[in-house]
């Protein structure tokens, strides 16, 4: 901190975005610290093999232990806790957490949260892969599996058809009540040789070794890897109550150095709309912690 206590940056989320963002910020020499409410979307990875630089792959847990000791390596500041207030004042942010942090910048890197109905053994089928929540990142893993997409008649099938990428063996969950595919839906299902089938997911029992599912009509279906498409949630309320824009997603509006609409205030992550993957997250820290340094340092020789 400076004299006055005030920081360079304060960082809130310890996911891969904002502990890169620490990492190129403290080695720029400045002063920045994390606060990690250990919700990271990348901790449910049981092993990723689509991160640049890990061919044999990865697990999320180790991944974030890798990036954390590296941002403490370079003197970047951790904090265990959730931040549940900014105030600005001046050009200077406040937060309220585990402590009070004053800071001249805020990079908000706080994620998403895969919404999922309440199976109770959720954790052990991602780590068994009977469930795997992203096909960017490991539907290469499920090549010529037996898969099945589950959530409502719109997302089931758009990540239906996404999985032929990878295997012929593909059928659409569509949730009971849900709502009607489409007429041009049901025919790209038709020709991509998906088959769409109603269930409620009361009807899924989820296993090691896959999943069961007792479809309307009363047949028993068996898939190797169950991939849910019933969206997520955006957790930006802590950039978006400082006033800063979003979509109808509650996705955060960033330019092009992942600015929000609020001075001082950046996004990094999942929560900008794009694809939501580890190398994308590591390109917006680069972006935002290499644009807030130079306009600290712009600060700086003005105030010198």
């Amino acid at each position: 901190m400076s004299g006055d206590g005030v920081i360079d940056c304060l960082i809130i989320g310890g996911g891969p975005a904002g502990l890169v963002t620490a990492s190129y910020l403290a080695r720029f020499r400045r002063r920045v610290t994390v606060v990690d409410a250990g919700e990271s979307r990348a901790k449910w990875i049981p092993s990723t093999h689509n991160c640049p630089g890990f061919p044999d792959g990865i697990s999320g847990s180790e991944l974030l232990s890798r990036l954390r000791q590296q941002a403490e390596q370079y003197g970047a500041g951790l904090v265990d806790g959730v931040v549940k207030r900014i105030r600005v004042t001046g050009a200077t942010f406040t937060a309220e957490s585990p402590l009070s942090i004053q800071a001249r910048s805020v990079v908000v890197a706080t994620g998403i949260v895969d919404k999922l109905p309440d199976w109770r053994n959720i954790k052990e089928a991602v780590q068994s892969g009977s469930l795997r929540l992203c096909p960017i990142c490991d539907g290469y893993e499920a090549i010529d599996r037996n898969v099945a997409v589950f959530g409502n008649a719109q997302e089931a099938c758009k990540k239906a058809l996404f999985m032929r990428t990878f295997t012929p063996h593909v059928t659409a969950l569509i949730v009971s009540g849900s709502g009607q595919l489409a007429p041009a839906a049901m025919e790209a299902l038709r020709e991509a040789g998906i088959a769409a089938v109603f269930c409620t997911s009361a009807a899924i029992q989820l296993g090691e070794r896959g999943a069961t599912v007792r479809a309307a009509g009363g047949r028993n279906l068996h898939f190797d890897t169950l991939y849910p498409a019933m969206g997520f949630e955006v957790r930006s309320n802590i950039a978006t109550e400082l006033g800063a824009a979003s979509d109808e997603m509650r996705n955060l509006i960033v330019d092009v150095r992942q600015r929000t609409t609020v001075p001082g205030l950046y996004a990094a992550g999942d929560m900008i709309n794009e694809i939501n993957q580890l190398a994308v997250a590591f390109g917006h820290a680069a972006i935002a912690a290499t644009d807030i340094h130079n306009r600290l340092a712009e600060e700086d020789r003005v105030l010198a």
